[in-house]
């Protein structure tokens, strides 16, 4: 259910209703039962939670894999001259 936001035109207060969709709006001030007018507010964000909600979760399989070739190797070696820019590579 929505939560709407009212101002009263006695005594300026602005108040949150929580309501169902299909209830009337509220007609009278909670505090000093003057005259309300709902406000259109932004609207909350959505927060989505889990797998799938990226578009990085439906990759092609031909991305996927051309992406893990172009990654990086680690070198294992000490000293690997085919290693470039490795920092096992640089030491003496």
């Amino acid at each position: 259910m929505p939560t709407y936001d009212y101002k009263c035109s006695k005594c300026g207060k602005r108040f949150e209703e929580f309501q169902s969709i299909i209830a009337e709006p509220l007609k009278k001030c909670k505090y000093c039962s003057g005259k309300v007018q709902r406000l259109i507010s932004p609207g909350a964000g959505f927060i989505f939670k889990g797998k799938g909600f990226y578009a990085t979760d439906y990759r092609k399989p031909e991305y996927i894999k051309k992406q893990e070739s172009e990654k990086p190797k680690t070198c294992t070696a000490e000293k690997s001259p085919s290693c470039k820019g490795c920092p096992k590579a640089d030491k003496p």
